[in-house]
């Protein structure tokens, strides 16, 4: 900024109309600048007469954008920009043009594509001075590319975004029928109300910087709105009832979601709503917010309980069904909500799927997705949000089962295609159903549809056993390991994938000390295996006094390490563990009772567990008020292999009471072997 004056502004044109009709909010109204991330927006800002002209290039402008209750710079929430020559399209920035009479100057301003939505202030700054331009709400944008719900097609971007009136899909398979809905997200008043729908979320209310940061993110933000349509947790919008509609509407008899949203805006709770009802509620916020959605329904939709992937169906020895959890519906519906997972990676960019009916809860709350439609598909359902249970929505396998006299369960019948059929959503640009099935499994009892659920199943049991899917090494050690003998340790690779893998397999041993500082090898192993699928494999080690015992130290510590490259795949994995060899036992002894200023002997024994002598072998006794302040030591001299060493040292007590006797062995090869005896001198 240049010491010259600062511009005298008379007035801040936010060019609405032109913005919001190039932003594609046009149909929100003209009351308000709407405008949609990572796009540049234009406002015109006129001069007082008395202002000095904006000389464009001596002259920048420093803007300011916040939102939320406590804009910080390091939250996101708060931007400060200076104008360039022209705007970049990954990063908040402005430029700044004049007319030809210099009275007004245009701003180009750009916001960031990972920038949170929400509403903003806009604040120009000028030598200390702040000058208030107005508002805006700032929105995903399926038309820039570097969004994360960027939708190439304009097509499916009138659609999935832009499109106020759809179909849901209710009925059964052989009878499906499309009723219509008035999504309404461009109704005056509604985007304020999906607004607050975020803000009245229990996260925001725990910690509002966190919350309106993560508002970047459309999987934040759609897991959000999950659990915020329903209202188990929470006061969410809709209130779910599917027997007695005493006291609120019944939920056939909504058209859209306008009412819905209004009502919830005015008094909290709306009561009641049904799948059909939460699934195109969240739509309309989603496409309010930008994000594209569309309402799905899935045709003979299964609700797994207890998240085996299988739906259990029990009858009693009458063939009358006994109550249980697990259960089929004629259909159910959610929605799909297009963004990239750069949690999960690349290949699971798309459609994600979540649904906001309560059913189950996820991580504690009544929520559900988003889980990518890929990942569904290929039975990934280790990955996030909740895609076991979507998976089982759309691809478990049903068991009958009769519980017997004995109180046994037996399996009678079952069915591995009873579920998942016709899912079905409105085509775009037309009021055709078009069948998204094979987005979502693969056809029915095919070889792959069949393997990608052997490989759910597999996985899922991983899940429930806390174990991840993927190779997984661990060495396991000897239970006797004392210094001088020989043991061996493993190595054990656990294929947790759906194939066979071939692994190349080393392992090997070296000294350490206390402090961490590797010394010589001690012992190698190595092999090439193949890991059939769910199966593990070790590789030994073996650990001989002849190749350690001249490498540890005192600390008698060696680290073993097992090291896997698998071939396939380039991935390394490593595991380590520490050995510290046992000492072999020290023996002591008293000989009568220990008395006053009386002689008393300490027969002391260790048996060398080395294949070898150990050398200059010593005792050493010491004890407050049993050894006169100072150790009473015993030479031994030599001790052969395996052979026991012994002595006696005799003390005298110069303190009656409790106290402890130390005793240390010493030699050239086992050094500093310590053991105590509790000692109660008499009077």
């Amino acid at each position: 900024m240049s010491q010259e004056a600062a511009l005298d502004i008379e007035r801040c044109n936010l060019n609405i109309k032109s913005n919001n009709s190039s932003h594609h909010t046009e149909p929100f109204g003209g009351e308000r600048l709407i405008v949609r991330r990572g796009q540049p927006f234009s406002i015109i800002l006129h001069l007082s007469p008395s202002s000095r002209e904006l000389k464009v290039g001596e002259t920048n402008l420093t803007f300011v954008v916040e939102t939320g209750p406590l804009p910080r710079k390091e939250s996101d929430t708060k931007v400060t920009f200076i104008s360039q020559e022209s705007t970049a399209d990954t990063e908040w920035s402005a430029s700044a043009t004049r007319d030809a009479s210099g009275r007004t100057v245009t701003v180009s301003i750009s916001s960031s594509p990972e920038a949170p939505i929400g509403v903003y202030t806009l604040t120009l700054e000028q030598l200390g001075q702040k000058t208030s331009l107005g508002q805006f709400t700032l929105l995903f944008n399926a038309w820039c590319p570097q969004d994360a719900v960027y939708m190439p097609s304009e097509e499916k971007r009138k659609e999935y975004v832009l499109a106020q009136h759809g179909l849901v899909y209710r009925g059964t398979h052989k009878r499906i029928k499309g009723k219509p809905w008035n999504f309404g997200q461009f109704e005056p008043g509604i985007l304020d109300i999906c607004l607050k729908i975020l803000d009245d979320n229990p996260k925001f209310v725990s910690d509002a910087d966190k919350d309106i940061s993560a508002r970047r993110n459309p999987i934040y933000v759609t897991r959000v709105l999950s659990a915020m349509i329903n209202s188990n947790d929470d006061l969410g919008v809709l209130v779910g009832e599917w027997e007695d509609f005493s006291g609120g509407t019944h939920p056939g008899l909504w058209m859209g979601s306008g009412e819905i949203l209004r009502q919830w805006a005015e008094s909290g709770p709306v009561r009641y709503g049904q799948c059909w009802i939460f699934a195109a509620v969240a739509c309309t916020v989603s496409r309010a917010l930008g994000i594209p959605c569309r309402v799905v329904t899935n045709f003979g939709s299964a609700h797994d309980t207890d998240a085996n992937l299988v739906i259990e169906r029990f009858y009693d020895e009458n063939g009358d069904r006994i109550s249980g959890y697990d259960s089929i519906w004629n259909f159910h519906v959610w929605v799909d909500s297009w963004m990239t997972r750069p949690d999960l990676g690349s290949r699971f960019d798309g459609w994600q799927t979540s649904d906001p009916t309560p059913q189950e809860t996820s991580d504690g709350i009544f929520c559900c997705g988003p889980a990518s439609l890929h990942a569904i598909k290929e039975g990934e359902v280790a990955l996030k949000y909740d895609t076991p249970f979507i998976f089982a929505e759309v691809n478990a396998d049903v068991e009958d089962l009769v519980r017997l006299s004995t109180g046994q369960f037996v399996k009678f019948s079952g069915s591995t295609k009873a579920v998942g059929h016709f899912i079905s959503t409105k085509a775009v640009g037309s009021n055709e159903r078009h069948d998204i099935t094979h987005q979502y499994k693969y056809p029915e009892e095919s070889k792959e549809e069949r393997q990608v659920y052997e490989k759910a199943q597999h996985r899922n049991k991983l899940l429930k056993k806390g174990e991840e899917p993927g190779l997984h090494l661990k060495i396991k050690l000897a239970k006797d390991m004392i210094v001088g003998s020989n043991f061996e340790v493993y190595a054990v690779l656990t294929n947790n994938c759906m194939d066979a893998r071939t692994c190349n397999f080393l392992f090997f041993a070296r000294a350490i000390s206390y402090e961490g500082k590797l010394g010589d090898s001690c012992g190698f192993s190595s092999d090439n295996l193949e890991v059939p699928a769910g199966e593990e494999r070790r590789l030994s080690l073996k650990l001989e006094y002849k190749s350690y015992g001249t490498a540890i130290t005192s600390d008698l510590l060696i680290q073993v390490s097992a090291i896997t490259v698998d071939k396939q795949t380039i991935d390394f994995h490593k595991a380590e563990k520490i050995i510290v060899l046992d000492e072999p036992e020290l023996g002591i002894k008293l000989v009568g009772e220990a008395r006053l200023n009386q002689p008393v002997t300490a027969e002391l024994t260790l048996l060398n567990s080395l294949p070898e002598p150990l050398l200059d072998c010593s005792f050493a006794i010491d004890g407050v008020g049993l050894t006169d302040g100072k150790p009473i030591i015993a030479k031994v001299g030599t001790v052969g292999a395996k052979q026991e060493a012994k002595a006696s040292i005799d003390f005298k007590p110069i303190v009656a009471g409790s106290s402890v006797l130390l005793v240390n062995f010493d030699s050239n090869k086992l050094k500093n072997v310590k053991s105590f005896i509790d000692v109660v001198v008499k009077e």
